[in-house]
Parts: C-alpha cells; sequence; structure tokens
C-alpha cells in the first residue's frame, strides 16, 4: 500500500537563488500533489491479485471419462480481491462441472493460502464440454488423480495470486459479438437442439478490466452467453477424442496473448439455451423438420473453434481498451452477498430427444444458492444452475449498477433452470431441468431485490 510521501525536495530555501526559486517550488509542489494523489488512491483501498495453473489430465491418466487425448491445457484461473477488511476469492475452472469433493479440496487451499472463510471463496466452471467431468476420488485411481490435479493447480495459482496481490483499480464495459445462437429448434417431435437464429441470443459481451496503478492490465473478466461446446462429441480422424477448454479457453488465450501478464477469466452467462453458431458435431434439421446428429468435422472442427475464440477474444480486448473510466481507493466497495430461495424439485424423463408432452414428479423442497458480488460500480451475479436467455435479460435490465454481469454454473454447476418459455414450450431446458415452473423468476427477482439493496 502506498503511504504518503515526504517532500522529496526539502530545499533550504536559504541556498536557492532568486532566479530559479520559482522553478524549484513549482516542481516541488507538483512532486508532493502527485505523490498524495498516489496515497490518496490506494490507501486501504482496492488490492487485487491473480494466477493461473493447468490441471490437464497427464497421458498416464487417460482414457478419461471417455477423452483419450489433449489438444490444448485445462486451467484453473483465481482472483483475489481486497479492500480494507473484506478479501474475497473466485476460481474458474475449464469444466463442464465439477464435484463438491474437488470444490472443498480447492477452499482448503484457497483459506491456507490468504485466510479467507470459505463463504467468501466462489468457485465456478466455464461449462466445457471437452474436458472429463470430474467424478468422486473413490470411482478410480484416475479420478483420484485427476481431483488432486485440481487441488495442486488450484494451489499454485492461489500462490501466485497472493504473491502478485496489488494495489488496482477496476472498470467496465460492454460491446457485441456474434457468435452464439438459440439453440431450441421445432421438429416433428417437439423442440430439440440445433440452430435457431429467430429465438432470443443476447449478443452482448460484458467486460471488467482490473489494473495495477499505472494502468497495467491485472485480470480481464468476460462475460457471455454460450455453452463452451465447439467440439463437444467431436472425435479426430485418428479416432481420439481430444480434450481442450474449447471456445472459453480459446477466447481467453486470446486476451492473455494481448495483456501478457493478465490473466483472463471467462464468465459463462445464460448457457441453457445457447450454442456456439459453428460446432465441429451439429445437429442438422431438414425440411421436413426430421432431425440427426452426427455431421462431424473432426480435426477440422478446431478451426471454427480457433476462429469463433479470435472473434470473441477480440471483441473483449476491444471493449477492455475502450474502458476510459476507473474506480480506485477505498471508494471501490467490495462485498459479496449469499442468499437462496426455496422451490420445489422434480425428476421428469432423460433428455434423449425430443418430446411434446412431459411429466414432472416433484420429490421435495430444495434450496438454491444465489450469489451477488459487487466491486465497485459492477455487480456479479450468479447461480448454481443454467439459466435462460430471459432470464439473465431480466436480471440486467432491473439492475441498479450500469455494468451487471449474470452467471451459471457456480459452486459446481448444475442442471437447467428454464424460463416459462422454455416450459411452455418443452424444450430440452425444461426436459433436463431439476426445478418446478417458476423457480428463474423467483430466483431473478431475488436477486433484483439483493442488488438493489447494494446501491
Amino acid at each position: 500500500m502506498l503511504e504518503r510521501q515526504q517532500n522529496q525536495s526539502e530545499l533550504s530555501r536559504r541556498t536557492v537563488v532568486a532566479a530559479g526559486a520559482a522553478t524549484a517550488l513549482a516542481a516541488t509542489a507538483l512532486g508532493s500533489a502527485a505523490s498524495a494523489q498516489a496515497a490518496a488512491k490506494a490507501s486501504g483501498g482496492l488490492k487485487v491479485g491473480v494466477g493461473k495453473a493447468a490441471f490437464t489430465p497427464a497421458a498416464s491418466l487417460l482414457p478419461l471419462d471417455n477423452f483419450t487425448g489433449v489438444h490444448d491445457d485445462l486451467n484453473v484461473r483465481v482472483l483475489l480481491v481486497e479492500s480494507g477488511s473484506r478479501s474475497i476469492a473466485l476460481a474458474v475452472l475449464d469444466l463442464t462441472s465439477i464435484s463438491a469433493e474437488a470444490i472443498a479440496l480447492m477452499r482448503d487451499a484457497v483459506t491456507a493460502a490468504t485466510g479467507i472463510a470459505a463463504a467468501n471463496i466462489m468457485v465456478t466452471v466455464t461449462h466445457c464440454f471437452s474436458a472429463p467431468h470430474v467424478q468422486a476420488s473413490s470411482s478410480s485411481a484416475g479420478a483420484a488423480a485427476y481431483v488432486q490435479n485440481i487441488a495442486g493447480a488450484t494451489k499454485a495459482a492461489v500462490a501466485d495470486a497472493v504473491k502478485n496481490l496489488q494495489d488496482a483499480e477496476v472498470g467496465y464495459g460492454s460491446g457485441r459479438v456474434d457468435v452464439n445462437v438459440n439453440r431450441n429448434v421445432l421438429t416433428t417431435d417437439g423442440y430439440w437442439l440445433g440452430v435457431n437464429e429467430q429465438l432470443p441470443s443476447d449478443k452482448g459481451v460484458y467486460v471488467a478490466r482490473f489494473n495495477d496503478l499505472d494502468g497495467n492490465p491485472i485480470a480481464v473478466l468476460a462475460n457471455y452467453n454460450v455453452q463452451s461446446c465447439v467440439m463437444q462429441d467431436s472425435v479426430m480422424a485418428d479416432g481420439t477424442l481430444p480434450i481442450t477448454a474449447d471456445l472459453a479457453g480459446a477466447a481467453m488465450t486470446h486476451v492473455e496473448a494481448q495483456y501478457p501478464g493478465a490473466v483472463g477469466f471467462w464468465l459463462v452467462g445464460a448457457c441453457g439455451d445457447q450454442f456456439p453458431a459453428y460446432r465441429s458435431k451439429r445437429y442438422t434439421i431438414d425440411k421436413d423438420k426430421g432431425w440427426t446428429y452426427g455431421v462431424d468435422l473432426h480435426d477440422a472442427g478446431f478451426a471454427l473453434l480457433t476462429a469463433q475464440g479470435e472473434r470473441l477474444g477480440n471483441e473483449i480486448v476491444r471493449v477492455a481498451q475502450g474502458i476510459g473510466k476507473y474506480e480506485s481507493g477505498k471508494q471501490v466497495v467490495v462485498r459479496l452477498v449469499t442468499d437462496d430461495i426455496t422451490t420445489t424439485q422434480v425428476t421428469g424423463p432423460q433428455a434423449g430427444a425430443p418430446t411434446k408432452s412431459v411429466t414432472f414428479t416433484p420429490t421435495g423442497t430444495a434450496q438454491v444458492p444465489l450469489w451477488v458480488f459487487q466491486v465497485g460500480k459492477g455487480v456479479f451475479a450468479g447461480v448454481e444452475p443454467e439459466l435462460s436467455t430471459t432470464t439473465a435479460t431480466s436480471i440486467r435490465e432491473n439492475s441498479s449498477f450500469s455494468s451487471t454481469f449474470v452467471m451459471s454454473m457456480f459452486e459446481g454447476g448444475a442442471k437447467n433452470m428454464p424460463d416459462k418459455w422454455n416450459f411452455d414450450h418443452v424444450t430440452y431446458a425444461a426436459v433436463d431441468g431439476f426445478y418446478i415452473e417458476g423457480t428463474a423468476e423467483k430466483a431473478a427477482s431475488r436477486i433484483g431485490r439483493i442488488i438493489k439493496s447494494l446501491n
């Protein structure tokens, strides 16, 4: 933390000749003012630290969850945010979901390195479908080693974050990029998965940039509505199913290449009804509304991944470069509010094919946890299940903060929490959900009240 500096030009009035007195005193005054401004900017204010480490399974652990090769690394990225007595951590992993066991080990690592209580450590995933699922350590030796990889990588990442924790400033911006598309397509058998340009798809990309006090980037956070599944199920020409951080990883790799030393964080938004526009293995719908799944570009699919990742990354960087207003020092409010809503949990048929009707069976009450994280003029709202676009849009439009990030897949992730439209049209998200109709709207309302209370 910067301290108020003493005047470094303690010139004796007796030794200043008359001709140079005005110049010397002016320089002294300017130096003192600059020092005072820097001290006020940082004193007791915002501090940020970041770290990143790979947890990719070694070749000796493969095959794991049917994956037989590695195209690029899976990473855990850790962000530490501190202001005054408040310290909060965010960990983001290149995974589809993550187990409670692994999350507990991650929290232990973060707490041991930082002293941050478990309740102030947020864990989320990018919802990447080309990474092995995290199974219980007791299920196999490979699964146990994979969990230990995640714990070890978290320990390494948080150690780096602690090492480079420094005074910081934060700014926000938003842009627009056309990489996602609504995946709800009407077939002869009901709604299924595909590409539908006519249904809602929020193209907004929301960006937070943390700098050191010289304006150098420390972290860039990006929030966008899309599943990271360009290479999902795509098998290579040699028969391998490769591990990749997919779209989120490609976008963040591009961002990090533009800002050496900074870490990029992918915050997945409403992913319950959004696909990448182009996928390597995809669903196709014919003129009679018949559907098939299996057209596979194999190795060529990575060209789609690179192009779309670069397109997202370019827009994220453009927005980050254009941020003109930053906050720093004591005026940056940092806080985390956690809450939950009570709803009814249900079970239904497995979402293996389209259907025009579905019967859900209530199985009891359930608590849906909510997170609202504020850093200055920006707010980050997170839920465990996959949100639909209209739910995220509702939260953002009703927020009193000019910069509002809405995220799915907190606390390891859960199945879909569809909105009314998805229930009414019996989409994949509706059939593949855990919660009774109205839960999404209830969660959005509660998040709205929390956000309002922060003003």
